[in-house]
């Protein structure tokens, strides 16, 4: 079962972990609750991000919930930042709070429906989001067809709004070889590279270039899930044959 990991500050668990996927359950929890960060806060990551990014990147959010980190990189010089979440409840928190970062922007939107033109940003980030779409995943080697398709869906949006070169990041909690064979698809148009950060506790910063092949390695275990997928497929359709023990001895039925 995936589960989300915090940056150790105190919160109100859910009753499930499902609840992560309800919006219901996001809107009453930003109801009174000021600031969150999940998994770890931007210090730990802005080495990497710098990397990737330039102050001149319009840069889009996906799911900024009422962490910080938005706030950070704005003061940290990277001042194009589009935010989303499909709470209404935070964005109208978010927008009030910051309101001072005037080239910062918040918009209500679902990722899974997400409503920007083509080649719109330089880069699209996630941290922690796609993680809760994972929740009710008991066996990450066996994703089911519902959240397959649905970050298939999302993916596909990510890379249609993306400018030639630019770059999704995901930074997730999730094993490399667990999330990696979602995230590695040609049809997406991108390559995936891969930093781990943490020390007692990993987490895994993803970063797909638009525009770059996957490596030689990526493309065949990609080749390789479709055939199991069709395997997989072709033998569910195959019918199945049920044999029933006789409990008669038909051969002493034949008259000689």
């Amino acid at each position: 079962m995936f589960m989300l990991i915090s940056a150790g500050m105190n919160m109100d668990l859910p009753a499930s972990n499902l609840d992560y996927r309800e919006q219901s359950y996001w809107d009453e929890r930003y109801t009174s609750e000021d600031s969150y960060d999940w998994f770890s806060g931007y210090t730990s990551f802005k080495h990497l991000l710098k990397a990737d990014i330039q102050a001149h990147h319009r840069i889009l959010t996906l799911g900024c919930g009422n962490s910080p980190m938005s706030a950070e990189m704005y003061r940290d010089g990277f001042h194009h930042i589009v935010n989303t979440d499909f709470s209404s409840i935070v964005i109208d928190k978010m927008s009030k709070k910051h309101s001072d970062m005037i080239e910062m922007s918040w918009q209500v939107m679902d990722m899974c429906n997400i409503e920007f033109p083509e080649a719109s940003f330089d880069i699209v980030l996630e941290k922690g989001t796609i993680d809760a779409l994972m929740v009710q995943e008991r066996d990450p080697w066996n994703v089911s067809e519902e959240t397959c398709q649905k970050i298939d869906s999302i993916l596909n949006q990510v890379s249609h709004i993306l400018k030639p070169g630019g770059k999704f990041i995901s930074i997730t909690f999730s094993q490399t070889h667990f999330r990696k064979p979602l995230y590695a698809r040609s049809r997406y148009n991108w390559d995936v590279q891969v930093s781990t950060v943490g020390d007692a506790f990993h987490f895994f910063y993803m970063v797909m270039e638009k525009g770059r092949e996957l490596s030689e390695k990526d493309r065949l275990k990609e080749v390789e899930l479709e055939r199991r997928k069709l395997c997989q497929v072709s033998c569910e359709n195959i019918p199945t044959v049920f044999i029933v023990e006789d409990t008669e001895d038909f051969a002493l039925g034949i008259e000689l």
